[in-house]
């Protein structure tokens, strides 16, 4: 038997630059924002997270634009028993977040360092890196919607977790597994990532951010 620890990050994810102007409208503690599950002993056969093949592609969007990137998964686990995934772990690294939509010196760099918050003056703007240098994701287990797989557990982005869950598929190739998720959304200010958000503050105009980022995780892992 062993304790499931599973650590994902994750991340990710939207950036535009905007000005918020008002004051917020609801922000949202830490402690107000905690809704999570135990995460249950399993038992099963583990198999370890390949970083080189494993990541997350975010999707921001605002009214008259779209950002698209990447962020690393550095390290994880999956457990898999005998009707399948029973717990995992993943790791991802903040420091990783990537803008692909955007070419070296026409904004790239910029956008990056915004979201990492390594901008004097900007750091707790999107997710704080220096303070927050991981996300992780505790599974808590699986379920079932139609056809469909869903996979459940805590996430942790800025200290804060909430509970969530998202389809994948899991392809069992022997000593290896894929899974990977359909693409789903999770709203950013649940864990106080609120930065341009019109749900938090007043007279942004069309000059806000939306609250949802898309998500899209593929995690390859190897037996033992």
């Amino acid at each position: 038997m062993k304790k499931n620890i599973v650590k994902i990050t994750a991340i990710a994810f939207v950036a535009i630059l905007a000005s918020c102007k008002g004051e917020p409208k609801n922000q949202t503690t830490a402690e107000e924002a905690v809704v999570t599950e135990e995460v249950a002993e399993v038992a099963g056969v583990t198999y370890t997270a390949d970083a080189a093949n494993s990541t997350i592609d975010w999707i921001g969007t605002k009214p008259t634009g779209t950002h698209t990137g990447t962020v690393n998964i550095s390290e994880g686990e999956f457990v898999m028993g005998e009707e399948g995934i029973t717990g995992g772990s993943f790791v991802i690294d903040m420091n990783s977040i990537t803008v692909t939509d955007l070419e070296a010196g026409d904004g790239k760099e910029d956008l990056e360092a915004h979201l990492k918050g390594s901008v004097e003056g900007k750091e707790d703007h999107f997710f704080n890196v220096a303070e927050f240098p991981t996300a992780s994701f505790e599974v808590t287990g699986m379920s079932n919607e139609g056809e469909k797989s869903m996979m459940e557990g805590n996430l942790t982005i800025r200290g804060i977790s909430k509970n969530i869950s998202f389809p994948v598929s899991v392809v069992n190739n022997g000593d290896m597994i894929e899974v990977t998720s359909e693409t789903f959304a999770i709203d950013r200010t649940q864990w106080n990532v609120n930065y341009g958000s019109k749900s938090v503050f007043d007279n942004l105009g069309d000059k806000f951010i939306n609250d949802n980022i898309e998500l899209t995780i593929k995690v390859a892992a190897k037996k033992g």
